[in-house]
């Protein structure tokens, strides 16, 4: 284990010294020099979470942009599902590999699935080597987070089609990482856009005590509801972090939508949960009902629903408990999941057959289920959030990136 400390170490002041977008090659070429491998890449996975794109090894802008695989059924798919490494033949020459041992490993921080770390080695690697191939990849996990705030060649790899203004100002709301995990609770959301977007968004933080989760639908399409949807986080992230409490981020949210939005509306939901108790409290403004797994059955949380952020609401949003308890899945969505064409969508059926999926691993598969019955026809952006609440604790905790569902 020494030797390992010492090449991590190794490893992470190479990176240091190297342009951000050259991290990925200088890993390659540690872990050959290392372990004797060939082929070492980092696969980046796309937005929606359906393919791979391949850093080429020396990472070119508009270059390797075709270097691009589906990850449905693949190996890469079966190593972020599981977050284990797997070991293969290699397929040799023919199949872009040297002949020899085929590693992947899963590139994973706090339960967000990044990529793959790929390698290939001549003779098949024992329980030491795998180790530190593991830990290799979980090292580049941060690195890739430290590194995308200085370059685009990330965000640019994670994009498998151009997106338009609307849509790129919708995706910037988003929080950088669209799954977490941690002691108290994992949590993972997934917005399917629909043509000319409408408006969607999602949010969660986490401090020393509370989770905050927000899910939000900005009246209207393209550019003016991605612009309503600008001013609705804002609003509630302005509140959030000057430590606002439930009541007064509905407040901001409402006040920002009513005095900027020129008569347009907005649909939230707000949930704030007590880490350390447990307890949690809700907002609804006008939005669609969650729906909760306890113990194998899916039932529909109905709490009060007030009018929607913008709307006349003389007597504010009630901030209501909600019924929370260790071992819930709750799935909070927008309307996008039921359109009149997702009607042969069976959110109950799917959450309740999906109950051993990690969240990452369940909205995807919500997101293709929508996919599938719409033909990817979708009338509106579709948002879904899944939180699994594992109970109190004492903090955050640090979680462990490696979750094996």
């Amino acid at each position: 284990m020494a030797g390992q400390d010492v090449a991590l170490e190794h490893l992470l002041a190479a990176v240091e010294q190297a342009p951000p977008v050259e991290s990925s090659a200088v890993i390659g070429r540690i872990l050959a020099e290392q372990l004797g491998a060939s082929d070492v890449c980092f696969m980046l996975t796309d937005f929606a979470g359906d393919s791979v794109w391949r850093l080429p090894a020396e990472a070119r802008f508009g270059e390797g942009k075709n270097d691009r695989e589906e990850l449905s059924g693949s190996l890469y798919d079966q190593v972020i599902s599981s977050q284990q490494v797997r070991v293969t033949d290699s397929p040799g020459p023919s199949g872009g590999f040297d002949p020899g041992y085929r590693v992947v490993a899963p590139v994973t921080n706090r339960g967000d699935a990044i990529g793959v770390l790929e390698l290939t080695m001549r003779e098949r690697p024992g329980d030491r080597q795998l180790r530190h191939v593991a830990q290799a990849a979980h090292a580049m996990a941060y690195i890739v987070v430290a590194n995308r705030r200085f370059t685009d060649l990330y965000e640019w790899g994670r994009r498998s089609m151009p997106v338009s203004l609307a849509a790129e100002i919708q995706h910037n709301l988003l929080p950088d990482a669209l799954s977490c995990e941690a002691v108290q609770a994992t949590i993972a959301g997934n917005l399917e856009p629909s043509g000319d977007i409408a408006g969607d968004t999602f949010d969660y933080s986490l401090d020393e005590r509370s989770l905050h989760i927000s899910i939000t639908d900005a009246m209207g399409h393209d550019v003016p509801a991605a612009m309503l949807a600008t001013l609705l986080v804002g609003a509630l992230r302005n509140a959030r972090r000057a430590r606002a409490d439930l009541a007064a981020q509905a407040r901001a949210a409402d006040r920002a939508v009513t005095d900027f939005g020129q008569d347009a509306t907005a649909t939230g939901q707000l949930l704030r949960i007590d880490l350390t108790t447990g307890r949690a409290l809700f907002v609804n403004a006008g939005h669609p009902w969650p729906l909760r797994l306890r113990d194998g059955r899916v039932t529909v949380i109905e709490p009060g629903i007030d009018p929607p952020f913008g709307a006349p609401n003389p007597h504010g949003h009630r901030v209501q408990d909600f019924d929370l308890a260790p071992g819930d899945r709750v799935v909070l969505l927008t309307d996008g999941m039921s359109e009149r064409n997702t009607n042969a969508l069976d959110l109950p059926a799917l959450i309740a057959d999906g109950s051993g999926l990690h969240p990452r691993e369940a909205v995807r598969s919500m997101t293709h289920a929508l996919n599938r019955v719409t033909g990817g026809d979708l009338l509106d952006d579709a948002t879904v959030i899944c939180l699994d609440w594992h109970g109190p604790g004492p903090g955050p905790g640090p979680g462990s990136g490696q979750h094996t569902p």
